[in-house]
């Protein structure tokens, strides 16, 4: 049990170390703000989460921004592009794990990947009015963007969580077997322990 545990926390820093990799290889996307950034560094946390779980999903995407965060830092001087970066990930990972556990086909993977995507994109955009766009206004004196929400953010985010989607797809058609083999041998040594 203890070996499997580690075996657990071994993969998780490997996957955590993988997405903070793909987020230094972040691009913009004409036309949207220059500060709004596509990375790909949600596809080991979607990894993590089928095979070990949510609280993995989460924590790779927590270490990956802490990572970013203790290497890049900060113009604000506190992490809220990291914090916004682990909370799109988040919502995004959790719907995704939730709906493929009902669905468990590709088509199952397919509707829980936009589901993720939707619902990661709503919640962010309620985030960013609400808290983010207002904080950056009053620590770096930018003017209110939050008009520029829903013309913005809310259809940038919806893009990115489908490219992301595409992207992860691709890689899961080629891991599925994997995916299934190892996630069955983790629940039934979790069954096992229980």
């Amino acid at each position: 049990m203890k070996n499997s545990k580690v075996k657990s926390m071994v993969s998780i820093g490997i996957l955590s170390s993988i997405a903070y990799l793909l987020m230094l290889l972040s691009f913009p996307l004409p036309p949207f703000q220059a500060f709004l950034l596509i990375d790909f560094s949600d596809i080991p946390a979607l990894i993590a989460v089928l095979v070990y779980g949510p609280v993995a999903g989460i924590l790779v995407e927590l270490f990956k921004n802490l990572l970013d965060f203790i290497m890049k830092g900060s113009p604000t001087g506190i992490p809220i592009g990291q914090m916004a970066n682990f909370l799109a990930g988040t919502f995004f990972v959790l719907p995704t794990y939730y709906v493929y556990r009902k669905l468990k086909t590709n088509k199952g993977m397919t509707i829980a990947l936009i589901t993720g995507t939707f619902i990661m994109s709503i919640l962010m955009s309620i985030l960013n009015y609400l808290f983010i766009l207002p904080v950056y206004t009053a620590l770096m004196g930018f003017p209110d963007m939050r008009n520029y929400v829903v013309p913005g953010i809310l259809p940038f985010n919806i893009i990115k969580g489908l490219i992301i989607s595409m992207i992860f797809m691709l890689v899961f058609t080629r891991m599925k077997d994997w995916i299934y083999k190892y996630a069955i041998v983790k629940n039934a040594q979790r069954n096992k322990a229980a």
